[in-house]
């Protein structure tokens, strides 16, 4: 009986960790890293800011966070309350999808989608409306893409007694219709971007009345309205320091669930848009893998309708498309790009995480596009054999572990590929049924709208 127990054990698809072994730290990659990462600059006199320049946007908590250089930072009670709703969340081994690719590799992924949102993104979310609060902040605008980070702020604001108003992307704003829905359930007030509710939404209207839309846009909404009012301020879901810190908690959790099976992965992949789900799963792994300890290969997958990584340059650049952000070296395609249309809103970013860049310039971590039809087609095969249908943001890592999946089964060789499947598509469905209908695209020759682009990016 022991020995068939074991064997049992041996098979589980699913490793779990108990809520008593959720860990209660956020880990700061920046300390350990060979060099530290450019500052951000003011968009003013371009000189280096500091916490009072980010103080009209965020509470003090999280810009320390922002600018800390301590390894770990303590997990407060009141949010572990809360993460504890979803967290810790399932590592799983994705067994049906090896027998179908016939590959001797072993594919885990992490799966985020069981938080109340169907995403990673309230995993800063909750933190995020938590140091506002205790800093006496009554309302958080912030703008939103696919509608996962929407959604994740509007359950964050509804813990804490909050108001939470939300300018999602347009494009996203009519494929997404029950995103809408979820965000305006936990109370949130959500708006298409651009709107004519502020000047730089209506300048873009003016421009063109029929604009899609980008993040660069939704963001320079969000923050001009979060300028108006004294206890109004600005969340963000993704690119800033302290976003990716509290993301970390996905690849802890990782770690612990790898050891109870005594694996440890050799290929790391994870999508990319702003970084905030790749750099939560992926850090704790280039912790270990920077002292020594493990040496897998980590690698950032991008849409290639918006490749900041594989196409960007990598130079100072606004985080909107109005410019008034603090400027960030990051890999920008130009804060005026707006990408095509693609169904991963969440990755319809123009910049990258300042942090993954820098960690990408010092050849820490590889990167790669692909498009979307290639992602729908692994989406489709991974829900075929799995029974999760994905959001279409980590068809974009899961198309790339098959990709590795086939090139071990080609060399003969096991390899353990790890990504995170950072939410479920329940809400993305439209897109699946444009799929599988023949009516999804790829838009893969951005050059021209790069170039066009990066014009309108400061010469420093």
């Amino acid at each position: 009986m022991g020995d068939e127990m074991a064997n049992l054990s041996g098979d589980n698809s699913k490793i779990l960790l108990d809520e008593s072994e959720m860990p209660t730290q956020w880990y700061n990659i920046i300390p350990d890293l060979p060099e530290p990462p450019p500052p951000p600059l003011h968009p003013g006199t371009h000189e280096p800011i500091g916490p009072d320049d980010l103080a009209p946007l965020f509470p003090m908590g999280l810009i320390m966070q922002e600018v800390s250089t301590d390894s770990y930072i303590d997990i407060p009670g009141e949010v572990l309350d809360i993460y504890r709703l979803w967290r810790p969340s399932p590592l799983i081994r994705a067994r049906r999808l090896e027998k179908a690719l016939d590959t001797p590799a072993h594919i885990y992924l992490k799966y985020e989608g069981v938080s109340p949102a169907g995403s990673h993104k309230p995993n800063t979310s909750v933190p995020q409306a938590y140091y506002n609060q205790v800093e006496g902040v009554k309302k958080l605008t912030t703008e939103t893409g696919a509608g996962q980070w929407g959604s994740a702020l509007a359950f964050a604001c509804a813990q804490f007694d909050m108001e939470c108003e939300v300018w999602q992307v347009a494009a996203s704003f009519e494929q997404k219709p029950y995103r809408k829905a979820m965000m305006e359930v936990w109370g949130a007030t959500v708006h298409p971007s651009p709107s004519d509710l502020t000047e730089a939404g209506r300048a873009i209207l003016a421009q063109d009345p029929n604009s899609p839309g980008s993040l660069g846009i939704a963001i320079s909404e969000a923050v001009e309205m979060a300028l108006q009012a004294d206890t109004t301020r600005y969340a963000l879901g993704s690119v800033l320091n302290h976003v990716l810190l509290h993301q970390t908690i996905i690849g802890e959790e990782a770690l612990l669930q790898f050891a109870k099976v005594d694996e440890m992965p050799d290929v790391l992949v994870g999508c990319t848009g702003g970084g905030s789900n790749f750099g939560g799963l992926s850090f704790p792994f280039l912790r270990e893998k920077l002292a020594g300890n493990i040496d897998p290969t980590i690698r950032c997958v991008e849409p290639a309708a918006c490749p900041s990584l594989t196409q960007g340059e990598y130079r100072y650049d606004f985080g909107d498309t109005a410019g008034m952000t603090p400027l960030m070296k990051m890999h920008t395609l130009g804060h005026s790009f707006i990408p095509d249309p693609i169904h991963a809103g969440g990755l319809r970013y123009h910049g990258m995480s300042p942090l993954v860049s820098h960690i990408y310039e010092l050849g820490l971590v590889e990167a790669e596009a692909i498009g979307q039809t290639e992602c729908f087609a692994s989406g489709l095969q991974f829900a075929r054999t799995e029974g999760i249908v994905p959001a279409p943001e980590p068809t974009h890592a899961i198309a790339a572990a098959i990709r590795e999946a086939n090139a071990a089964k080609e060399a003969g060789e096991e390899r353990v590929i790890l990504t995170a499947l950072c939410g479920h598509g329940h809400l993305d469905l439209k897109a699946y049924e444009g799929y599988i209908a023949g009516q999804i695209s790829d838009y893969d020759h951005p050059a021209d709208k790069i170039a066009a682009a990066m014009e309108s990016v400061p010469v420093l």
